[in-house]
């Protein structure tokens, strides 16, 4: 079976390397960061060309299924994923971590876009710990009130706030290590993506009484959704029988 992996997930790196070795996995990455960690199997880097492209590319590479496992906020592929896998009658599985759920102790503002914690920010603190990934950070270039530590993998480009400290850095990270870096920074909201999994800086913040601003994911697409790669794995062998 030939698997076409929309990647660039912990979830992804797991499914391509439980799978490769049983079928032809060709993780797809959009390219956003200049050194990926490299799954298992083969390897493409770009964008598709929107859906036709995509429908395209199934048809030349005669793809058997799509497993979207890309990132939870990755709306605009999942949904290229839904439409070019109906065109060319492909099955399509979704692969989405769990979201997070507030606990006892735990203050969050839950906002449906940037924007939207954009504009609820100042209320909530002036000294923020941004963890929106480098592409969320303009949504706050207006708010010049704030002082921004903002964390990703590369460097910022376009736009960003005027009082902006930015920390190059790629997860897993410690409680120990967020409590750290919240209090060294006097950190008085952490603003986040609802993107699930490891959870080590929501767990500093509710130690510290830190204020969380919580972005909510999109819909999950139409398709066949599981939470794991070994749910994958299950799905994709009884596919095949």
């Amino acid at each position: 079976m030939r698997i076409l992996l929309l990647g660039g997930t912990t979830e992804a790196r797991r499914l391509a390397g439980l799978v490769a070795g049983e079928h032809t996995v060709i993780t797809s990455l959009a390219g956003r960061t200049t050194d990926p960690l490299r799954p298992a199997g083969e390897l493409r880097i770009g964008g598709f060309g929107g859906v036709d492209g995509l429908a395209g590319y199934l048809r030349d590479r005669d793809v058997d299924v799509v497993v979207d496992a890309t990132h939870p906020f990755a709306a605009t592929m999942s949904g290229h994923a839904v439409l070019a896998c109906a065109a060319v009658g492909v099955p399509l599985l979704v692969v989405r971590r769990p979201g997070w759920t507030a606990g006892p102790g735990d203050e969050w503002h839950r906002v449906a876009s940037l924007d939207a914690a954009a504009a609820l920010l100042p209320r909530l603190g002036r000294r923020v710990f941004l963890t929106t990934g480098r592409q969320g950070i303009a949504a706050f270039a207006g708010l010049d009130e704030c002082w921004f530590l903002a964390r990703s993998v590369e460097p910022p480009t376009g736009v960003t706030p005027r009082n902006l400290e930015v920390l190059l850095d790629r997860g897993p990270f410690t409680v120990d290590g967020e409590r750290e870096l919240l209090v060294r920074h006097r950190a008085e909201v952490l603003v986040t993506k609802d993107s699930g999994g490891p959870a080590a800086k929501l767990v500093a913040a509710r130690e510290l009484g830190v204020p969380v601003l919580m972005v909510d994911r999109p819909a999950a697409p139409d398709a066949p959704l599981v939470s794991t790669a070994d749910a994958a794995v299950t799905w994709l062998r009884a596919l095949g029988r």
